[in-house]
């Protein structure tokens, strides 16, 4: 029996100033950050233009994606900002070079 292996994401977003960061959780990561930088997704990101992608996990498990989230969701600014950092010293946008727009 051949198993349907899916892939969820968790994501940070911020604006062009880096002072506001927006997490996330999706299947369709692309997607998903199409629709923030497009400004189909009403709310906080759309209100604080949250569509630079600085961070994101990958699970296999939605329940291990949405528990990362929650976690993260908790920590202090300063613990999100070093976490980003630990990948993406300059705060680059990781999603420049997709073609998604």
């Amino acid at each position: 029996m051949i198993k349907n292996v899916h892939q969820y994401w968790i994501y940070m977003l911020t604006n062009e100033h880096g002072n506001v960061l927006y997490t996330g959780v999706t299947n369709d990561l692309e997607r998903r950050v199409r629709e923030h930088k497009s400004g189909e997704i009403p709310g906080f990101t759309a209100m604080y233009n949250c569509t630079k992608l600085v961070y994101f996990e990958s699970f296999n498990s939605i329940k291990d994606a949405i528990g990362r989230e929650k976690q993260l969701k908790n920590w202090k600014r300063k613990w999100k900002n070093a976490l980003v950092v630990s990948i993406n010293p300059d705060w680059n946008d990781l999603a420049a070079d997709w073609d998604i727009i």
